[in-house]
């Protein structure tokens, strides 16, 4: 089993050098700034990680600051992305190479702003259009069931394994979300989660089913007791040490179990996340009640779901097209019109 991590992610820094007008100088104040007004870590160090293969870029080609930045040369740096292969010899995905130039073209618009450029030498880049992809996966109920049922809970951290797997089905929390979960989160007679600063510093209220709840609570009374160590963290999942669960740590666990499953898919904590949108939505629920539910500021990001959920368009196809069912005549020429033959009769 690989070794698991724990504790915070490491903080992506960046120092200035003796020059304040150099692009590193200029990259430290853009991510003070960010800090200030209360960006989240995770994106503060986003950016920087993205930004740093920027400056790296530039300064091989002997690009120190941004004055000296036009759009052919940003456009230079659009292929060499485009062009760049990583060690396995893949080229970037298009939605990094996008997120990569959206980042750059935001720290040009900030540097503007902030009178260190006379103009935005990004505001008329052209960035690549994104694909629009589908989920890699998503499970059936039987499937959902199966992963489930892997944990072994007559363990400690089985029951526990077997709360997280409930908690993730029931919400379709993300693996940070779930990490940073508390007991006072859970509203056990109202059967509510507060989800507290989730993507975006934003907090929302969602419904959990009672067999979520039901197992959340034997962990509480069975297993959690067991993993804490004094002073107790606060986090509702611990590590065997007692420690707060990484989400590194979240999806490796939920991966390890749905491979366990033997289904023929794979995934971690957004396969589950995937799941429940689905299958919600072909149970009738309105798509907005989702988007309230997955924490999506636009409606846009949850109409994926409409597009993975087949079984309402299945059902249509089956009852309209007439092709979609096998006919009952045994040869091809004693077949009316419109009327299909079944290729089993034919062997």
């Amino acid at each position: 089993m690989p070794r698991r991590k724990t504790g915070k992610a490491k903080v992506h820094t960046i120092t200035p050098d003796g020059d304040p007008r150099s692009m590193r100088s200029l990259l430290a104040a853009y991510l003070e700034w960010m800090a200030v007004r209360n960006y989240t870590q995770a994106s503060v160090t986003g950016r920087a990680q993205k930004l740093q293969v920027f400056l790296t870029w530039a300064q091989e080609r002997g690009l120190s600051r941004p004055t000296e930045v036009t759009k052919p040369i940003l456009e230079r740096y659009q292929r060499w992305l485009f062009h760049y292969r990583k060690k396995d010899g893949r080229p970037l995905g298009v939605s990094t190479q996008y997120h990569r130039l959206m980042t750059v073209r935001a720290w040009f618009r900030w540097l503007t702003k902030q009178n260190h450029l006379l103009y935005n030498p990004a505001s008329e880049l052209e960035l690549p259009r994104q694909e629009k992809r589908l989920p890699a996966a998503v499970l059936t109920r039987a499937e959902a069931e199966a992963v489930l049922g892997q944990p072994d809970i007559r363990t400690t951290l089985g029951l526990r394994d077997r709360a997280i797997l409930e908690v993730l089905y029931s919400t379709g929390l993300r693996r940070k979300e779930v990490a940073a979960l508390t007991a006072y989160n859970l509203d056990f007679e109202r059967g509510t989660l507060m989800v507290r600063l989730g993507k975006g510093q934003k907090d929302r209220m969602v419904p959990i089913g009672e067999r979520a709840l039901a197992w959340v609570e034997k962990y509480l009374a069975d297993a959690r007791p067991q993993l804490v160590v004094e002073p107790d963290p606060g986090h509702l999942f611990l590590t065997e040490a007692g420690e707060e669960l990484h989400p590194d740590t979240l999806s490796s666990l939920v991966r390890q179990h749905v491979e366990a499953s033997g289904i023929a898919k794979k995934g971690a904590c957004h396969l589950f996340r995937h799941t429940m949108a689905t299958l919600m939505l072909e149970g009738g629920a309105d798509i907005r009640f989702i988007q309230a539910m997955l924490g999506h500021a636009d409606l846009t990001s949850t109409e994926v779901y409409t597009r993975v959920s087949i079984q309402k368009l299945k059902g249509i196809h089956s009852a309209t097209h007439p092709g979609a069912r096998l006919g009952r005549a045994r040869k091809p020429e004693e077949a009316g019109a419109g009327q299909a033959v079944d290729p089993r009769q034919q062997l």
